[in-house]
């Protein structure tokens, strides 16, 4: 299934009065949903709008496993690697700033308050804020400007 097929099943999905859409073939796996997520970290709960959840299905390894490498990780690198990933919701693009000519939501070393919109996720059209779970300090962006993102991927780590 393409890309394009997808984008119209999705489409077609949002028009109809279908609260779930399961799909199902040998090769791939689709769930689309209207109902709504919950979300459960540490500090709160929250409820965010879940429109769409796309589940691709496993591929298979072409090659064999490659030897793991271990390697040490200076001071200030484990540094940024501190604090909680703010996870995306749900499927879509991700967008760090309100417009191509507006300056970033955040940036690393930026303070946050909990409510800060962090990230918008564009899905279906419908653009959705991510906003700061918590009270703190960006300490990584896990994400680039209009990268496609699926559920539960980091956004943003707060310390």
């Amino acid at each position: 299934m393409n890309l394009n097929d997808i984008k119209d099943l999705m489409a077609q999905f949002d028009q109809s009065s279908l609260r779930e859409f399961s799909y199902k073939n040998g090769t791939d796996e689709l769930q689309f949903s209207k109902n709504e997520a919950k979300l459960v970290s540490e500090v709160a709960t929250q409820v965010a709008p879940a429109p769409v959840l796309a589940t691709p299905s496993p591929v298979a390894p072409t090659s064999a496993p490659a030897e793991t490498v271990t390697e040490e990780v200076p001071a200030e690198a484990s540094m940024a690697t501190e604090g909680d990933i703010v996870e995306s919701p749900l499927v879509g693009v991700a967008y760090l700033a309100a417009g191509p000519d507006k300056p970033a939501f955040v940036s690393v070393g930026d303070t946050v308050k909990k409510g800060q919109t962090l990230v918008i996720i564009e899905a279906m059209k419908v653009m959705n804020e991510i906003p700061a779970p918590k009270d703190g300090v960006v300490t990584e962006i896990l994400v680039s400007n209009e990268e496609m993102v699926e559920f539960g991927k980091g956004l943003v780590r707060i310390k």
